[in-house]
């Protein structure tokens, strides 16, 4: 059969045209088949990973990178039943993925920080921590930062790639905690008197635990006075009334008795103090007699 001039061997057009249409059938039906296997192993792998306490919001972001890999492999293997040569695309892809990473290195380390917060759980929502030099409560951890909010109610943002390489101080990790009290009193005091009434006062206080016992030492002979410090331990969420409480506790008892809580002194001595004196007193009586 000519067409146009040129010859056209129908049965050769129609045994092509099957045989791409068989060839798209396929790579369809392994699209479709291979995108519902994906996504029933992503959920499988999805409900490990909350049954083993992986933080939620890693266990989903793991579960889309999960799926996006595997898609890119089912595409890729249906796009080779239709004669499309993978080695190329594969290596369109990587060179993309090379730029991207290379543009995006900050936000990539931060994201990569982010998977090791909320998989290791260095700390979680709710716990109070000191970052650097940033205290406050965890609000809110995503896979680039971390949201704490201080006691004044500010809110704080710090890159997880900044977290990652600071040391890190969860004070609500474990459920009790112990207070340090520090209080200098004079050289003129009574020690055994000072310690028995703050001992007192810290095994009298409701919230103070009876064991650990309370213990109070000398910790320190300073240039005005000699501190002490009591060693108390409390719950995570009672720490900071009972320190309120026995700092209030201690300046009235010891006010009572007499024990002096000195303040910083200073003693000053001029050279030739004595002998300016001498030359001013002889200097106005001079002036008196002339007079």
């Amino acid at each position: 059969m000519e067409f146009l001039g040129f010859t056209v061997d129908l049965a050769t057009l129609t045994e092509n045209a099957i045989s791409i249409a068989l060839k798209v059938a396929f790579a369809l039906l392994i699209f479709m088949i291979g995108r519902w296997l994906a996504k029933k192993i992503v959920a499988i792998s999805n409900r490990i990973m909350l049954r083993s306490h992986l933080e939620a919001t890693a266990a989903n972001f793991l579960s889309r990178l999960l799926y996006g890999i595997l898609l890119v492999i089912v595409i890729l293997a249906a796009l080779s039943k239709v004669g499309v040569q993978t080695t190329s695309v594969v290596a369109i892809l990587g060179g993309a993925a090379v730029a991207i990473g290379l543009s995006l290195k900050d936000q990539l380390s931060n994201f990569a920080a982010g998977i090791m917060i909320v998989t290791f759980r260095p700390f979680v929502r709710g716990d109070y921590v000191q970052i650097s030099s940033y205290t406050g409560t965890v609000t809110e951890i995503t896979l680039v930062n971390t949201h704490l909010t201080t006691t004044n109610n500010h809110e704080i943002i710090i890159p997880n790639g900044d977290i990652t390489t600071s040391a890190v101080i969860n004070y609500t990790a474990l459920p009790n905690r112990r207070v340090d009290i520090t209080v200098g009193i004079g050289y003129d005091a009574d020690i055994k008197t000072a310690k028995d009434i703050m001992l007192n006062l810290a095994k009298n206080n409701p919230l103070a635990f009876t064991d650990p016992a309370p213990v109070i030492r000398v910790t320190n002979l300073g240039d005005n006075s000699v501190d002490l410090t009591l060693n108390v331990w409390t719950t995570n969420d009672d720490w900071w009334a009972m320190q309120c409480d026995l700092l209030e506790q201690f300046k009235n008892a010891l006010d009572d008795n007499k024990i002096d809580i000195p303040f910083p002194q200073r003693s000053v001595h001029v050279k030739g103090l004595d002998q300016m004196i001498n030359q001013m007193d002889q200097a106005q009586k001079t002036m008196l007699k002339k007079g």
